[in-house]
């Protein structure tokens, strides 16, 4: 058989569904191999999207997902979704076409250094040479996408994908060895966790990605110890829990940073540091201190700690981090009491979700549309929200009760995340309700895939936060200048936009009208964009009063 069809026959070996992407002519005989596959070849409007959609189906369906280009252009524009699924390790592999062999050593058209692009994007990337070697690097790739987890790449030069090969896919063989710490090192731990005065968790990502969320609920429950996330560990555990205090990620010394300047000792569980910097919440105090940073940290987790001045744990269990809860509930033997500060903590945060949810003034605040947003949804239906001013109010307040259904870029915090990921939702969980938030220059940035949605049969509202501006990097300027600059432009009529593109398009008017026309559309079906005017005076007063003394 050629190449072509002996790789996707190798992707089906991999269990893989669908592919996103845009064919192009260094692709065609694995397009033809596609044509006579079970996989599912999904055709984009732009290859952004098509990472993108790969992105949020990794996360969701926590296997890779699988996006496709052609060599140089269309490679380049699967750059910025890629990272974003290697920073915040998504399981995800890019493949792209690529001229003959015999034009790598030259200038020819539209070649360039494909997998040099993304060798620093990806935890693993190869150009296949010969198609005898097709089975075992896509055995590597989704291997290692799915293990890291994380992003690979794989390029497939046009003349190897003709060339006659008697390979067959790889056997699969049994599941590896599952890595847990050993009992003296989980007593070790259980020691210093029932000795500190107040310890409180950290909760990433990572637990998200192990599916260890039902792990993590009952050793919280069984230990006393309170819970805070990182915004892309929101949904770890249910946010209705009387242990679970809120979800930290904003640089300002925010309200949920009090919790953790009151602790002794900081678990962090599955925390990656790229989705919130240790010196935030640890600051290092510097060169010419006599003094560490100040927190006493357990590492719990599949990969070693980074080496940060201001993360040096005192205590690391390297390992599965579902096993490691399992084995730690089973030996833990103590419950310590909530202190009464973090319960008032947790108090506030609520409150201030809230603070407006009757209040009738338009623009709208931000806080009101997300406890309206909230209202309509239920507990295991998914928001998944884009890169804004939008997205500091939803990971600070929006409560998640289910894992899997706050999705947020937080490494590389792309903008243009959100729509493509609605795709993704759509196809992983069909039957649940989902909401795209997104401001006004995100969705602007891939609302194109609104017509690979409607192809689709897709089913989600997009709201978006109308403010004609690129509001995060305007309130970041008037904090840090007191002025803004550059940031500033004009919409389209966004309702006549998604009539365009066969969706249903509503401007909202009045505070009152949000919540029964985003209830109407979620419950109507199909696909529904909510313009939305929001009232971002609401970020100044929010610095100020992190500005001042929030802790008790």
């Amino acid at each position: 058989m050629k190449g072509s069809d002996l790789f996707v026959k190798c992707l089906e070996n991999e269990g893989v569904e669908y592919i996103f992407g845009i064919p192009g002519e260094e692709t065609l005989d694995l397009i033809d191999s596609l044509s006579r596959s079970s996989i599912k070849f999904i055709v984009t409007r732009h290859e952004h999207g098509a990472a993108f959609i790969a992105d949020v189906y990794g996360r969701l369906s926590h296997k890779p997902g699988v996006c496709l280009s052609t060599l140089g252009p269309g490679a380049a524009n699967l750059i910025t979704g890629v990272a974003d699924a290697y920073l915040d390790r998504a399981p995800l592999v890019a493949i792209t076409g690529q001229a003959t062999l015999e034009k790598t050593h030259k200038e020819a058209h539209q070649y360039i250094d494909v997998a040099g692009l993304f060798k620093y994007i990806t935890d693993w990337n190869t150009t296949i040479m010969r198609a005898d070697f097709i089975p075992e690097v896509v055995r590597k790739a989704f291997d290692v996408a799915a293990d890291a987890p994380g992003a690979t790449h794989i390029e497939l030069p046009e003349d190897v994908a003709e060339e006659e090969t008697g390979k067959a896919p790889l056997a699969r063989k049994g599941k590896g060895h599952i890595n847990v710490p050993d009992d003296e090192e989980l007593k070790t731990v259980i020691s210093f966790m029932e000795m500190a005065p107040m310890p409180v968790i950290l909760a990433g990502n990572g637990i998200l990605r192990e599916k260890a969320s039902r792990e993590l609920t009952e050793f919280v429950n069984k230990t006393g110890i309170p819970v805070i996330t990182t915004f892309m560990g929101k949904g770890v555990i249910p946010a209705d829990s009387e242990l679970y205090i809120g979800s930290i990620g904003l640089q300002e010394k925010d309200y949920i940073m009090c919790s953790i300047d009151a602790s002794d000792l900081v678990i962090c569980i599955g925390f990656d540091p790229v989705e919130y910097s240790p010196r935030f919440w640890n600051p290092d105090p510097g060169p010419d201190s006599d003094f560490v940073a100040s927190k006493r940290i357990i590492h719990i987790h599949s990969n070693h700690p980074i080496v940060d001045s201001s993360y040096l744990p005192e205590f690391t269990l390297i390992g599965s981090v579902k096993e490691t809860l399992r084995h730690l509930s089973a030996l833990c033997n103590f419950k310590k009491e909530i202190p009464e500060y973090f319960t008032e903590l947790k108090g506030v945060i609520e409150a201030e979700l809230e603070s407006f949810k009757d209040d009738t003034a338009f623009p709208i605040k931000p806080q009101k549309i997300l406890y309206d947003i909230r209202r309509c949804l239920s507990r295991d239906d998914i928001l998944i929200s884009d890169v804004g001013a939008h997205k500091l109010w939803i990971g600070r307040l929006f409560p998640a009760y289910e894992p899997d259904t706050v999705i947020i870029s937080n490494g590389l915090a792309s903008m243009g995340f959100a729509l493509p990921g609605a795709i993704a939702a759509n196809l992983v969980f069909p039957d649940r309700k989902v909401v795209v938030a997104a401001g006004d220059g995100g969705f602007m940035m891939n609302l194109q895939e609104l017509e690979t949605a409607k192809r689709l049969g897709c089913s989600f509202v997009a709201v978006i936060f109308n403010d004609s501006r690129y509001g995060s990097i305007e309130w970041k300027q008037k904090v840090k200048f007191k002025k803004s600059f550059g940031v500033r432009f004009c919409n389209p009529d966004f309702v006549k936009l998604a009539e365009s593109f066969g969706a249903k398009g509503v401007k909202i008017e009045r505070a009152e009208e949000f919540a029964p026309k985003l209830k109407n559309a979620l419950e109507d079906g199909g696909i529904w964009v909510l313009d939305v005017k929001v009232d971002y005076s609401e970020n100044l007063k929010l610095t100020r009063r992190l500005r001042k003394n929030i802790c008790f």
